[in-house]
């Protein structure tokens, strides 16, 4: 078994923007206070009064943080790693200030001593999270890698090598040009596969890769393969992640145009709606074909994974069978290029 070395993950700051990292500070912080109103109270009954006095605090905090992050994002993703951590913690603190010394301006009560308990929470609370997402982010990281193992495996199967370099041999003599584009074609696809996968590269590119695949492909499987593109709707200055479509495309074909003899046809649509780029591909679906089809699960797998490092909770990957068709649906948030 091949071992690679590989630099530890840089530290990087959550984006507060995510569904995702926002659902896990609401879960992680409500929980913390569950818990302390439990401490608190002498008595079972005592609980939701504790908590009712902690969350009228509490809530007011965790919104108007939340809001703050979510606005300064970028700021505070371009300032270096400790620097951001320094500024979210100060932010905090100074929305903690806030929303207690309000609160005591309401209610009779020891305002130095709250501000002091309340700042230690603060700072206990939000570094107690950076950490644990700083320490997620490095643990999910090296998938990036397994995904560059598995790339000429679970991607570039070795049949399609084999069969494309036979298909280029038989058009040397008799159609030296196209022998030409298909071998620079099977070029970029390797060059796609051998490239980091960790950055976000323009839709344009992505499709472009997989127009290369798919004329490929036609050069050996002829009229049987069929595609179909409704692209009119797609946000051209979108990024996504690396051969997000190429494995759809090749599982497309793998599944569904080779088994049977009889041409088939794979659509792809790509659009967007609601400030998210949607990414479907259909193509014919045949219960009787067996083992074809068992093989979809490990690039579906591979691209769930991915999906989740690049986009957490706001990256989907949904598979449906209807009738004779097999439909992947991706949708993934709409992130533009910098100019």
């Amino acid at each position: 078994m091949a071992i690679i070395n590989q630099k530890g993950p840089a530290h990087a700051l959550p984006d507060f923007c995510n569904m995702g990292v926002a659902l896990r500070i609401l879960v992680a912080v409500n929980g913390g206070a569950v818990l302390g109103a439990a401490l608190m109270a002498r008595s079972a009954a005592g609980v939701w009064e504790a908590l009712t006095a902690i969350s009228g605090l509490l809530q007011p905090i965790l919104l108007l943080s939340l809001l703050t992050l979510c606005a300064s994002r970028r700021i505070l993703r371009r300032l270096p790693y400790f620097l951001g951590v320094g500024a979210i913690l100060a932010i905090e603190l100074l929305l903690t200030g806030l929303v207690t010394a309000a609160g005591h301006a309401l209610l009779a009560g020891d305002e130095a001593l709250a501000l002091w308990h309340n700042g230690l929470a603060c700072l206990a609370a939000t570094g107690g999270l950076l950490a644990y997402f700083d320490l997620r982010a490095r643990a999910l990281s090296p998938a990036l890698s397994e995904a560059k193992l598995q790339a000429l495996q679970a991607r570039i199967r070795p049949h399609f090598l084999f069969n494309s370099l036979n298909a280029v041999l038989s058009l040397i003599r008799s159609d030296p040009r196209l022998a030409e584009k298909a071998l620079q074609d099977m070029a970029d696809l390797f060059r796609a596969v051998m490239a980091d996968s960790s950055e976000l590269v323009p839709l344009e590119r992505e499709l472009a890769l997989c127009s290369e695949y798919l004329e490929l492909e036609q050069l050996r499987l002829g009229e049987r393969l069929q595609v179909a593109w409704h692209l009119d709707k797609r946000p051209i200055d979108a990024l996504v992640p690396p051969l997000i479509l190429q494995p759809l495309l090749e599982n497309a074909v793998y599944h569904g145009i080779e088994p049977s003899s009889a041409p088939g046809s794979i659509t792809v649509n790509v659009y967007h709606a609601r400030n998210q780029v949607h990414m479907v591909l259909r193509n014919p679906y045949n219960a009787g074909t067996g083992g074809h089809h068992a093989g979809n699960k490990m690039a579906l797998q591979n691209i769930r994974e991915r999906l989740a490092l690049h986009f957490d909770a706001e990256g989907t990957l949904r598979t449906q069978v209807t009738g004779t068709a097999y439909q992947v649906h991706v949708a993934i948030p709409y992130l533009r290029a910098r100019p």
